[in-house]
């Protein structure tokens, strides 16, 4: 089965935005790749693009990276307050869906807050700080039964 990765773009800030999901996630970045590090005569990097990132990675549980790099400016911007497709996180339990509610939302614009619902399940859908679009959910092995 193939396994989904969420990239993201970013208008010079991917550093500053992979940091804080690091600390809401608490992996360690598997790759980090700068504009510098590639480069060359063909491809020649300013000196204000040198340190952005051409390429992150965090890892997100087991199976899942999450992936961002800047825009270098000669591509122009991201329109970071666009309609993008939005990350959805499947959490293992409520409180997990909590915490991670609790780190992304912070400085963001919360759509729907976690909440539970009768069946034993909650969600919660916003837009984090940085404008990306997150939705997390949990179902209770209880209420997934009972919905089937």
């Amino acid at each position: 089965m193939p396994t989904i990765h969420p990239h993201i773009n970013f208008n010079g800030n991917a550093e500053e935005a992979f940091t804080f999901y690091q600390s809401v996630f608490g992996s360690a970045f598997t790759k980090v790749m700068r504009f510098k590090d590639i480069a060359s005569a063909e491809f020649p990097v300013s000196d204000a693009e040198a340190n952005k990132l051409m390429h992150i990675t965090l890892p997100i549980g087991t199976h899942t990276l999450l992936i961002g790099n800047d825009v270098p400016e000669f591509m122009g911007k991201v329109n970071e307050r666009e309609n993008r497709s939005k990350i959805f996180i499947t959490a293992e339990t409520k409180e997990e869906a909590g915490t991670l509610f609790s780190g992304l939302s912070v400085e963001g614009e919360v759509e729907v807050p976690l909440e539970d619902s009768p069946l034993g399940s909650c969600f919660a859908m916003f837009r984090d700080k940085y404008g990306i679009e997150w939705e997390i959910e949990y179902t209770s092995s209880e209420a997934g039964a009972s919905a089937e």
